[in-house]
């Protein structure tokens, strides 16, 4: 079987408490990331959720970075008046 290399750079706690729950499982580090590899092949995802927002809400998410549209209150009564809520 023909192999590669995959090298990553890990914190050295991260690492070490990762290792541990990985023997307690009874498996390597390299099986690990073997099974990743393998549901992400398999799966066309990541055992998680990440998504990349579509244009509208990305633009929205710039907006709102930028400050864009927000309401500045001074407290939650100007807020609730600010937006009309009684």
């Amino acid at each position: 079987m023909n192999t590669e290399i995959v090298r990553a750079r890990i914190e050295p706690k991260l690492k070490k408490q990762v290792h541990l729950v990985f023997h307690k499982l009874g498996i390597t580090p390299t099986q690990a990331i073997r099974m990743l590899y393998r549901y992400v092949e398999r799966e066309q995802k990541i055992p998680f959720s990440l998504s990349i927002p579509n244009e509208e809400t990305a633009k929205i998410i710039r907006e709102a970075k930028a400050g864009k549209g927000l309401i500045k209150s001074k407290n939650l009564n100007e807020l609730f008046d600010d937006l009309g809520i009684k």
